[in-house]
């Protein structure tokens, strides 16, 4: 069976850090979740500025789709998803099955 990629792009409504919290509650909770094999985040480090105006990606990789419709309503997820819908001005979510 595939795994699963859930990727996030934010716009954050301001750049006070909001990057640095969003890394350290990613790696807190999102590593906790039965079926996640990877958590990546950060600020984009490319030259070519194609950003379109989001700050910060997640990308999170799951064992199977299944694990990605657990981890949604998973406890462990909702801190990350309520800084993310509390600090931001706009988001994209992009889920691929590899």
């Amino acid at each position: 069976m595939a795994g699963t990629t859930h990727v996030v792009l934010v716009e954050w409504d301001r750049t006070d850090g909001r990057s640095a919290s969003a890394d350290a509650l990613a790696r807190e909770h999102l590593t906790r979740i039965e079926g996640v094999e990877s958590v990546r985040s950060g600020e984009s480090v490319s030259t070519e500025g194609l950003e379109g105006g989001f700050d910060w990606m997640l990308v999170v990789r799951f064992r199977d789709r299944a694990a990605l419709e657990a981890y949604l309503p998973h406890p462990e997820h909702q801190p990350v998803a309520t800084f993310i819908q509390g600090a931001s001005a706009r988001v994209v979510v992009f889920d691929i099955d590899d």
